[in-house]
């Protein structure tokens, strides 16, 4: 199973072409991608049009779905956090640090675009799925 981040997602639906586009292509293909809360959430508030909010919701709630964030993960989120910190990282949104954290807790592999997890997967032990495909 592997988890995709926002920055694939909308890459994906906008019909760009890059390596990870294609990665997700094959592993929609080979039904291997979870969706998560939070992404979920991301992806849903930026769709203005009403009809591709229903279309893009029905698609991607067929997807198997995770409860990416909770009271149980704050400290180990906060621990990722703080550890890039100290190597003087410093991760821009939360988003990624729960998504992040999640993926390394999990064992689950992350596609994705935003350089804010190239941390973690340098310092915090999280697999790019970019490089298992």
């Amino acid at each position: 199973m592997t988890l995709v981040d926002t920055s694939v997602w909308i890459d994906y639906f906008n019909g760009a072409k890059n390596p990870q586009v294609e990665c997700l292509d094959a592993l929609l293909a080979d039904d291997v991608v979870i969706m998560g809360d939070l992404i979920l959430l991301e992806i849903l508030q930026g769709i203005r049009d009403d009809r591709a909010y229903r279309t893009t919701r029905e698609h991607l709630r067929a997807l198997d779905q995770l409860e990416l964030f909770g009271n149980h993960r704050v400290d180990e989120c906060a621990g990722h956090y703080r550890a890039l910190c100290k190597k003087g990282i410093t991760i821009r949104k939360t988003a990624g640090i729960i998504i992040a954290g999640f993926c390394i807790h999990h064992d689950v592999p992350l596609l994705f675009r935003d350089r804010d997890f190239q941390p973690f997967v340098e310092h915090l032990g999280l697999k790019s799925a970019l490089n298992k495909s």
